[in-house]
């Protein structure tokens, strides 16, 4: 698998969401897009509600394709990145969702999955970092890609509206967000690489290994996906107004913290929580939690596609 390979001694598989291909002539066009890639034709794995992607990625492993290509929502993409991390094939992305963040953090077309497709089959192999969830003291491990939270923002993708999702995309978000607002804050602990810990009354602790998060907007304006290192942010309104406080403290353009909005940074955390609390990785909402460690993992995961210009 390596970039000197000839064009026509590289396949593809494509591990796909099949609810969420646009058409019924999507797979067609792909294998035409391989071939005039002068690709060999590839392996075509559809997911399904028992296995959403990780025996498929496992499968492409074994027939030792060259790039395994998530195709579908961000849940597809995690999946498979799961299996794929620090070994030695690459993953692509045909973005087929409603978020589809770790796309957009790339620079890739989230508009055109077959255009993102030709990123995979043209580019080249790059990086990332990735991030483990430990959930409840090793009750459950997750992996994720972009970012994780608890509480307010994890209470919004819980309770986000499909079929409103499905009629104007990420706006539905919004929607969720607004009916979740009202609510009580919970005592958290966050310690940060062991350091003395931060004791706060919040409403969210959100975890990022990417800036962009719904609607392209810049959450974590100093995180990176190749430098090793964790964003936090931590939501605590207070008072009437304190909503507005955390508006300014996150979309301001000064991108200056306060009370209702502090960031730390560091290569592991742990956040114990008063009572549990909701739980989303990368858009996903898996339930609640009441303590939550994380860490990096430098590097682990390959990627192929062609860089976005800056």
């Amino acid at each position: 698998m390596t970039e000197n390979n000839s064009a026509q001694d590289k396949r593809a598989a494509v591990v796909i969401n099949p609810v969420k291909a646009p058409d019924d002539e999507f797979k067609t066009n792909f294998f035409q897009l391989c071939a005039d890639a002068g690709w060999a034709e590839p392996l075509w794995l559809e997911t399904t509600e028992e296995d959403p992607g990780a025996g498929q990625a496992r499968q492409a492993l074994e027939a030792g394709v060259d790039v395994v290509i998530a195709a579908g929502g961000d849940g597809t993409v995690r999946t498979v990145a799961s299996v794929l991390i620090g070994t030695d094939t690459a993953m692509g992305l045909m973005p087929l969702g409603t978020g589809n963040l770790l796309a957009r953090n790339l620079g890739l077309d989230v508009t055109d999955p077959l255009n993102a497709a030709q990123s995979v089959l043209s580019g080249s192999e790059t990086k990332i970092d990735v991030v483990k969830a430990v959930l409840d003291h090793g009750k459950q491990e997750q992996l994720f890609l972009v970012a994780a939270g608890v509480g307010y923002d994890a209470a919004i993708m819980g309770d986000t509206n499909d079929d409103l999702k499905d009629r104007v995309g990420w706006l539905a978000y919004v929607e969720a967000g607004i009916r979740k607002l009202p609510g009580k804050p919970v005592g958290a602990t966050i310690t940060i690489e062991g350091n003395r810990p931060v004791h706060r009354k919040v409403r969210s602790v959100m975890v990022g290994n990417c800036g962009k998060l719904m609607g392209d907007v810049q959450i974590f304006p100093d995180a990176l996906y190749t430098d090793g290192i964790l964003d936090l942010l931590v939501l605590a309104p207070r008072g009437r107004f304190g909503w507005l406080s955390v508006v300014a403290g996150v979309f301001g353009k000064s991108n200056k913290r306060n009370k209702s909005v502090q960031s730390y940074s560091g290569k592991s955390a742990v956040i114990d929580l008063d009572s549990p609390q909701e739980f989303q990785v990368d858009g996903d909402h898996l339930g609640e939690v009441s303590h939550l460690k994380v860490s990096v993992e430098p590097l682990a995961l390959t990627i192929r596609m062609i860089a976005a210009a800056k």
